[in-house]
């Protein structure tokens, strides 16, 4: 009875428990970044192209310490680990996995924001159908232009309570 296998030339597989190299599915990803956030050895970068208008999700393999605290984050499930052990490769760039997402574009000003198209899209399937178009107007909102608008709205807001107060007193 044999109790060693002749490995490379029998494979077996790893068991179901084993966590092994992450992989990012490119169509359930929505470049929210959470994985990046969560990653201890930074092994996922978010970068973002604002005049191209693109987000690249960079997973290196080669730096993943597999805590699996990317999996657990991920609102999609899109990034999972895994059985995957047998990685050695000459050349690094085998190792890294990047997924290129398209930022959303400001309703108001034009410019590129800082989220995708697919997190607008998503965020909009939580939103109740009732105030989805509403909603889509503020979700579609770059940073500057969302305050800007938040501080006319706290001046009206401001305005109206003060032109109110002073109508009761005088």
């Amino acid at each position: 009875m044999s109790v060693t296998l002749k490995y490379p030339f029998e494979r077996r597989e790893a068991p179901e428990e084993y966590r092994g190299a992450p992989v990012i599915d490119g169509d359930r990803c929505i470049g929210c970044g959470a994985c990046s956030r969560a990653c201890p050895p930074d092994a996922i970068l978010v970068l973002d192209d604002m005049r191209e208008g693109f987000r690249r999700v960079v997973l290196d393999v080669s730096r993943c310490i597999r805590c699996a605290r990317c999996e657990e984050v991920c609102p999609t499930g899109a990034l999972r680990l895994s059985r995957e052990f047998e990685l050695a490769t000459p050349r690094k760039e085998d190792l890294v996995q990047v997924v290129k997402l398209r930022l959303a574009r400001c309703v108001v000003c034009g410019n590129y924001c800082d989220f995708t198209v697919r997190q607008v899209e998503k965020a909009l399937e939580i939103v109740p159908e009732d105030v989805r178009e509403a909603a889509r107007e503020r979700i579609s909102l770059c940073r500057a232009c969302r305050r800007r608008l938040l501080g006319e709205d706290l001046a009206n807001l401001s305005t109206g309570l003060w032109g109110g107060i002073l109508g009761q007193e005088g």
